[in-house]
């Protein structure tokens, strides 16, 4: 009997059910889609800020830059320590770490500022960097080069009249080196004005072998798990200056948090904005149905069956929109991640459950004037009163 009173209930004022269906529905589509961007954002956001580049630096005792005018007076580590702990400490988190050595070295008796690091790296530590170049393009899992290719900012090669495949040859001191033009570098900075080659290159043209003086790294995650990260690495580093580039971390934990903060607080809106709606409607069915229970208290109907049949309808109601508003929450979410991203959130299925549950909890709460039903009384309904 129960199922068939809750189907007829159910067909009966269908259009104010649709009303509150709607309203279901556009609620657990939005929440939906903004529990999988919750979810997601953390991925998301690392991948757009890898291209603030590296955001920790191990340096000598006192000495936190990453550019400098020679190797002359500049303090030293010593490359196979500093690499040796990274490789102790490497997390999953850890995306690239890249030594330098900065020398001044002269071409055709021009100074320039030339970077020894691992090349592979410093690409990937700075993914805006732009390169022209004539020769295949490298591929990034073996990073394979020659160890005698370089990579010229535009600067330089404009000044220098280089272009990709020619012949470059370095002058430091005594030594020189013959290296070959890789590719130009556009990256709208201070690097338009460098060299970058081969780390053992400089190191041997500056007679300073398997030193370095700055590390730079790229660490995935909140301020604090960057700084977790660089305090652990200081550990194993005694003696060295380890520490996030503030600006850069800061920004990504703040940033991230502020993020989730919203989309918290969209979700609470939403959910009391359907509530509302739900409880408008349910308010004017409880009017709507006052002859019905009494007609159903004057036949032996109990308050808790009335109140549990019109409750069970109310749930119905918040589980098929909550279902209906998931799947259509999963494609908004596809289309918010290639707006704001690029790309496709990744589906969290677990979505699906926590969405229709949190829909029937609204819908029940929605639901409150039908408790205005058990103060009915039968004989005044039947009087038509």
């Amino acid at each position: 009997m129960f199922p068939r009173l809750l189907w007829k209930l159910l067909r009966s004022n269908r259009g104010r059910l649709a009303v509150a269906l709607v309203a279901v529905i556009s609620g657990a589509t939005v929440i939906s889609a903004l529990l999988n961007v919750q979810f997601d954002i953390s991925r998301k956001l690392t991948q757009e800020f890898q291209m603030l580049g590296p955001n920790l630096v191990i340096a000598p005792p006192g000495r936190m830059q990453t550019q400098n005018a020679g190797a002359a007076s500049a303090p030293l580590m010593d490359e196979a320590t500093v690499a040796g702990q990274i490789a102790r400490t490497r997390t999953p988190a850890l995306i690239s770490a890249a030594p330098y050595l900065y020398i001044v070295a002269r071409v055709a008796d021009t100074p320039v500022v030339v970077a020894g690091t691992q090349l592979g790296e410093a690409e990937i530590l700075n993914p805006t960097w732009k390169q022209e170049t004539g020769f295949p393009r490298y591929l990034p899992a073996t990073r394979a080069r020659p160890l005698d290719a370089c990579i010229v900012g535009r600067n330089v090669a404009r000044q220098l009249k280089l272009a990709p495949g020619g012949p470059l040859e370095l002058k430091y001191l005594n030594r020189t080196a013959a290296m070959t033009v890789w590719s130009i570098l556009d990256s709208g900075g201070a690097e338009d004005n460098q060299i970058f080659a081969d780390l053992t290159v400089v190191q041997t043209l500056a007679g300073m072998k398997g030193q370095i003086q700055v590390e730079q790294l790229r660490v995935n995650g909140t301020s604090s798990a960057i700084s977790a990260y660089a305090a652990s690495l200081s550990k194993s580093l005694p003696g060295y200056d380890v520490r996030p580039v503030r600006a850069v971390s800061e920004a990504e934990g703040n940033l991230l948090n502020r993020t989730r903060l919203l989309i918290l607080s969209m979700i609470l809106l939403i959910l009391v904005l359907t509530a509302l709606c739900v409880l408008a409607t349910m308010a004017a069915l409880a009017m709507e149905r006052r002859a019905d229970v009494g007609l159903m208290k004057a036949l032996g109907g109990t308050i808790s069956r009335i109140v549990g049949l019109f409750l069970a309808e109310v749930g119905v109601l918040g589980a098929v929109g909550g279902l209906i508003g998931c799947v259509a929450g999963l494609a908004l979410a596809q289309w918010m991640g290639r707006q704001v991203f690029g790309t496709p959130i990744t589906p969290r299925w677990e979505i699906f459950p926590l969405t229709i549950a949190m829909m029937v909890v609204v819908s029940m709460a929605g639901a409150l004037p039908l408790r205005t039903l058990g103060k009915i009384k039968p004989a005044v309904i039947l009087r038509g009163e």
